[in-house]
């Protein structure tokens, strides 16, 4: 299998990619910020349909950081809306018949601002270009992604790790029942490998991915303390604007294709840790 994909340096395109290549798949092109090249780049890429066919187009790239994105919503806007656009118009125009687009579990709840709305763009846009020009898709909803690597985005799983071995605080934004649904990211992969394989039965749908393990955040912070073994400090402040307090995932339409998750919280922690004891050292240091 042909495939192109954006966003191959974050976290989730970095396993993705390696997967994809272990198991004998050919990356014929990449798209990311960190490589120098923006989403909206591909508007001038122009493939060669005889000597660079591609099956299939995955679309990780986009900006995630929520916080950051209420703060300026144009960043959400031209990098997800306008992206993802831009991504579908590439795959239309080089006849690409077949791509996974990333959203996020975010758009599930009740909470509305300039990330989701972008997401859910993203998603409309999608089943538009199905119905219109005849390009099958599957659409992914990751949940709280982590994994053993320095994550630069700096979500909370990284963040939290970094500061509890530096002795800084670990801040809860909301109450002490805050909770996350967090999905480690060997596990995700598997269901983005297991919906690829399944392709002709899942195309055309929406699929939450989650390590089914709704947590609170204070139950985080308790695992966090007891792998690095001492105490930590948890701080709380204001709630985030339109952001949840509570996240529980519904996995039940990619578990009919045999998703079920492996790595406990537990055990993801400790990864996490033992990462940054080890080969990340020196982003603690």
């Amino acid at each position: 299998m042909n495939y192109i994909m954006t966003g191959n340096s974050g976290l989730i395109g970095d396993y993705l990619k390696k997967r994809l290549d272990k198991d004998g798949h050919n990356n014929i092109l990449t798209i990311d910020q960190r490589e120098g090249f923006n989403i909206l780049s591909v508007k001038g890429i122009k493939l060669n349909p005889d000597t660079q066919p591609v099956d299939i187009m995955y679309h990780l790239a986009a900006h995630c950081k929520i916080n950051e994105g209420t703060m300026n919503p144009e960043l959400p806007h031209i990098n997800n809306a306008i992206g993802t656009f831009e991504v579908l118009e590439f795959c239309r125009k080089n006849n690409i018949k077949k791509i996974i687009n990333f959203s996020s579990s975010r758009v599930l709840g009740k909470e509305e601002n300039p990330y989701t709305s972008s997401k859910k763009y993203g998603e409309n846009l999608c089943e538009a270009y199905k119905q219109c020009y005849g390009i099958d898709y599957i659409i992914v909803r990751p949940s709280t992604v982590y994994g053993p690597c320095h994550d630069i985005t700096s979500r909370l799983m990284t963040k939290w790790c970094i500061n509890a071995l530096k002795g800084k605080e670990l801040p809860i934004y909301g109450r002490e029942d805050k909770t996350l649904d967090f999905t480690y990211v060997d596990d995700f992969v598997d269901g983005i490998m297991l919906l690829t394989r399944n392709w002709d039965k899942a195309r055309n749908k929406a699929y939450n991915i989650s390590g089914q393990q709704e947590t609170r955040l204070t139950d985080l912070a308790e695992i966090i303390e007891k792998n690095i073994g001492k105490k930590i400090n948890l701080k709380y402040y204001a709630p985030e604007i339109a952001q949840p307090q509570k996240v529980k995932v519904d996995i039940s339409e990619i578990k009919k294709f045999g998703y079920e998750p492996k790595v406990s919280l537990e055990e993801g922690v400790k990864r996490i840790i033992n990462f940054y004891k080890g080969e990340g050292k020196k982003w603690i240091e």
